[in-house]
């Protein structure tokens, strides 16, 4: 299904791949073929103040990784944004999968307006981000620690923080602005791995909730610096970036934006209230790969709350749906 989105700067093209109320396995790929190396990371965003011990309950964050748990949680889990407060979260990453699971949190809307917040992830990412992973490049002046990147297996990952504007990590409105653009570019450039997930807060567009239909920050996600973000996704598409994966809607979706697939993973803090007259269901993305092919597994909820299960399966473009085997 193909949809013309309109901004300032001209026309995004726009290929919505799923559609509301679809049920079942939804392929984006090719035909099976057996992979035989792999691994696999989650994604599981916005689960803001339904953390820590209050929250230990299967309806909340917990529940989540529970269920991340049991469908096995990989290599890592990458939050892109709207952790607050992160010490809670990690309470609960650790009171699941224990203290040497890593855990790699992007900064959201909601951590720059908290100073406590940005103090810790700061520090989380001077000292404990390199114990878990090989930073290949720090960000930018005065964002070197919520921006960086890193490799791992055959996979390159990206940790933007959308809110720096060359100055301050906190004070662009989510924006791709020059001087993070600029790193970014440079970045990639130097990349040889052949699959490259970029991670922010905020969508490049903000699409329908798969299931619901229910839309949120359209407009005023990247979206709203027209000229930065077409900037952003020609930059991605020119990489051949695999997928550009953020949150902030709450709403969970896939879309191929300009020849770039983004997923938002929508909100992973288990029951939430009705908004815009829809129920958002928690989720959470399981992506595996290969050495030549990827996949996405998408788990959702109950409305509400738990139990998780296996929703669709996406196969990410040029890349064939297939079987992995679990590697940590």
């Amino acid at each position: 299904m193909k949809s013309f989105a309109r901004n300032r700067v001209g026309v995004a093209l726009v290929t919505v791949a799923c559609l509301v109320g679809a049920v079942g396995p939804s392929w984006a790929g090719e035909r099976s073929v057996p992979e035989t190396n792999g691994f696999s990371f989650v994604v599981a965003a916005d689960m803001r103040v339904f953390t820590g011990e209050k929250y230990d309950t299967e309806k909340h964050f917990y529940g989540a990784c529970e269920a991340i748990r049991q469908a096995g949680p990989g290599a890592l889990l990458v939050s892109p944004g709207d952790i607050d407060q992160p010490w809670n979260s990690l309470e609960t990453i650790r009171k699941v999968f224990g203290k040497e699971y890593p855990w790699i949190p992007v900064v959201g809307n909601h951590e720059i307006r908290k100073t406590k917040d940005m103090e810790w992830l700061r520090e989380w990412g001077r000292t404990e981000v390199p114990k878990m992973v090989d930073i290949v490049s720090r960000g930018p002046e005065h964002g070197e620690t919520t921006t960086y990147s890193f490799d791992y297996a055959n996979a390159h990952f990206v940790v933007l923080n959308e809110y720096y504007d060359g100055k301050s990590d906190t004070a662009a409105n989510g924006d791709i602005a020059t001087p993070l653009y600029e790193w970014l570019k440079e970045d990639l450039e130097k990349n040889n791995k052949p699959f490259i997930f970029v991670f922010g807060h905020e969508p490049i567009l903000a699409m329908p909730d798969c299931d619901s239909g229910t839309i949120r920050h359209r407009g005023d996600s990247l979206d709203g610096h027209p000229k930065n973000d077409h900037r952003f996704r020609a930059l991605l598409a020119k990489h051949r970036v695999t997928a550009y994966i953020c949150g902030h809607t709450h709403c969970f979706s896939y879309a191929n934006i300009n020849g770039v697939w983004q997923l938002d993973a929508g909100h992973a803090r288990g029951f939430e209230k009705q908004t815009g007259g829809q129920a958002l269901r928690s989720t959470f993305l399981k992506v595996r790969v290969g050495r030549e092919r990827c996949r996405v597994d998408v788990y959702r909820a109950a409305p509400g709350g738990w139990p998780y299960a296996l929703t669709r399966t996406i196969g990410l473009p040029d890349c064939t749906v297939a079987s992995f085997p679990e590697k940590r």
